[in-house]
């Protein structure tokens, strides 16, 4: 038992484990930086819970199309050819990103409400709505991973 959770952890951190995280990177970069540049500079910082979802949304969707090829041929070196990888990523990224910020942004507005928490001089709203959008990318990001690798990307016998 003890061997195969040693053999599971190896292959599941391998070099692909790093190519995600490097890709990710970058992605979080420009995602990220552009959700936080919408939200916070554009009239979204005053539409709370449903400024920090469209700002989210945005970002998600074009730093997406960055992601699908970087991961696809970088990452996982995927070579399928047609629609079926693309409708995969797509469903795994709508999914990652519902459960993500489907938890993250009514919880932490909760919370943030509950405890009346407000930081670097922002109201509670926009508070809660920036550290959602920190706690949902966090949980996009492992969601994300598992879905592409084993999803989206999934290893077939052919490829190996």
């Amino acid at each position: 038992m003890k061997q195969k959770l040693i053999d599971f952890t190896k292959n599941f951190f391998d070099i692909k484990f790093w190519k995600f995280i490097f890709v990710g990177i970058l992605n979080t970069i420009v995602g990220t930086g552009l959700q936080f540049i919408l939200f916070n500079f554009t009239p979204l910082n005053t539409m709370a819970e449903r400024g920090t979802l469209i700002a989210s949304s945005v970002s998600y969707c074009l730093a997406s199309v960055m992601s699908y090829f970087l991961n696809k041929y970088f990452t996982f070196k995927n070579n399928e050819k047609g629609w079926k990888p693309v409708v995969r990523f797509a469903v795994n990224i709508a999914v990652c990103y519902s459960i993500a910020y489907g938890l993250a942004i009514p919880l932490t507005a909760w919370f943030c409400k509950a405890n009346n928490i407000s930081l670097f001089g922002w109201n509670v709203d926009t508070t809660s709505a920036n550290i959602s959008m920190v706690i949902g990318s966090c949980l996009f990001v492992a969601l994300n991973y598992i879905g592409q690798r084993f999803f989206a990307f999934k290893e077939n016998p052919q490829q190996s």
